[in-house]
């Protein structure tokens, strides 16, 4: 009788051919393309480190996460993807557009102090300041609103050798903050500002992947109009990608450097 070969487990479940994952595309501008979840077509107008925006013949632009197998390309499920580039080199200058100060340690802390106004602006400033405010030992803190100002800058007691420097968003004649800005001032203490709603409209909109800063309805929410506008579900969301989209100085507006480069300056002095 002839054995019988039983190498193979007869009850392992037959192999099975794993489909190829969807193939790569490069986005670049005007790609039309349609999103499966949703089945919204529209053209690249923008993109961002995890997202692009697409606008339809209509006129109307969406923001998309860019998942893999999200989008059909000529009827074919494809993965969109940010160009690649070539690794930069190692930069000479911090994000600010400040020399790098080779081998140069975090100084200790000084007294002086730079308040701005929430978390996304404090974020912001590390985000281009922070190896300049390290090197200068500035620590940067976030009021919660400006609201609070007065009461920070009693209990600051600032003198000689004690400086406050503060950041207000919205710093504009006849404003709330142009009030209270003008009440707390003095020798040791300054105040700057920029002339945006939020810290977000500081950032480039064609950093960001969009053509301009939507304009949000007189009583409504700005934020919460942005992410409407944009087709964005939660203000979280797209701030994440606001900020992810800022790599140095350049990402920003005037009106926010020369305010932050001028309370830099004075904490220092």
């Amino acid at each position: 009788m002839r054995s019988r070969d039983y190498s193979r487990d007869v009850l392992a479940p037959a192999a099975r051919t794993r489909p190829a994952p969807p193939p790569e595309v490069e986005l670049e501008p005007d790609l039309v393309v349609e999103e499966v979840a949703t089945g919204f077509c529209g053209a690249v107008v923008g993109a961002e480190h995890s997202a692009v925006t697409l606008e339809d013949r209509h006129g109307a632009r969406r923001v998309f996460p860019l998942e893999p197998g999200a989008f059909l390309l000529e009827g074919r499920r494809v993965t969109l993807v940010r160009p690649r580039r070539a690794a930069p080199a190692a930069s000479s200058r911090t994000a600010s557009g400040s020399l790098v100060v080779a081998g140069h340690r975090a100084r200790v802390a000084r007294a002086s102090r730079i308040y701005v106004e929430g978390v996304h602006d404090a974020a912001l400033v590390e985000r281009v300041w922070g190896d300049d405010l390290r090197i200068e030992g500035v620590v940067v803190e976030s009021l919660d609103g400006v609201d609070e100002l007065p009461a920070v800058v009693e209990t600051f007691r600032a003198g000689p050798g004690r400086r406050l420097g503060v950041l207000v968003d919205h710093l504009v004649p006849g404003s709330k903050e142009s009030r209270i800005a003008a009440a707390v001032v003095g020798e040791h203490v300054l105040v700057t500002g920029h002339p945006y709603i939020d810290i977000w409209q500081a950032v480039k909109p064609a950093s960001i992947g969009i053509r301009a800063w939507p304009t949000v309805p007189r009583g409504e929410p700005w934020k919460e109009g942005v992410c409407r506008a944009l087709g964005v579900a939660e203000p979280g969301d797209l701030w994440r990608r606001v900020l992810a989209s800022v790599d140095s100085y350049t990402d920003l507006e005037v009106g926010l450097l020369g305010a932050v480069e001028r309370l830099i300056d004075f904490v220092t002095a």
